[in-house]
């Protein structure tokens, strides 16, 4: 796959990300974060993640509760405090990871809704001109002459010239009557 120029305004990655100030950091690593965030995003959102969490909770609670007394590191006693940090810590980093997700996604919808608009501008200015040019055969045919009246036009011209033949005289002064 080719990449893009430094120069070259991309317009797959989110337009947070192409930012007219230059950044210390190559843009590569920014939008490998951005990915990361996605897919974090994402995994955050099925139920496998969430099976796995209630298995980690209810692991944590037994061991803490029924293991060996001197390997427990959090105790039930005063709530399972340890836990409740852990799980506010997730809780903390998932929220703005989505976010950053959310905002990705976003500006890709604009850019896909603005290349859209664009797509439905062309198709509309070749729909118009189609219809002129259709209006334009419409005008062309009609005056145009049909099947029907060429011929009646031959033959009246055919019946013309056989009324001028039997008008015309013979060679002996007398007219020549068909019959």
């Amino acid at each position: 796959m080719a990449r893009a120029p430094r120069n070259e305004v991309r317009l797959d990655a989110p337009k947070g990300l192409r930012g007219s100030v230059r950044s210390v950091r190559p843009a590569a690593s920014r939008d490998r974060f951005g990915r990361f965030t996605e897919w974090i995003a994402r995994a955050m959102g099925t139920p496998w993640f969430l099976l796995g969490l209630t298995l980690f909770v209810i692991l944590w609670m037994l061991w803490n509760t029924y293991g060996p007394i001197s390997l427990r590191f959090d105790s039930v006693d005063i709530g399972f405090i340890a836990l409740t940090l852990v799980l506010s810590l997730q809780a903390s980093y998932a929220a703005p990871l989505i976010l950053l997700a959310q905002n990705r996604q976003d500006d890709r919808d604009r850019v896909q809704i603005e290349q859209d608009r664009q797509r439905s501008e062309r198709n509309l200015a070749d729909t118009e001109y189609l219809a002129r040019e259709v209006v334009a055969l419409r005008l062309a045919l009609k005056d145009m002459a049909s099947k029907d009246f060429i011929r009646a036009e031959l033959r009246s011209l055919l019946e013309e010239l056989d009324r001028d033949r039997a008008e015309q005289p013979d060679g002996d002064g007398s007219e020549r009557r068909r019959g």
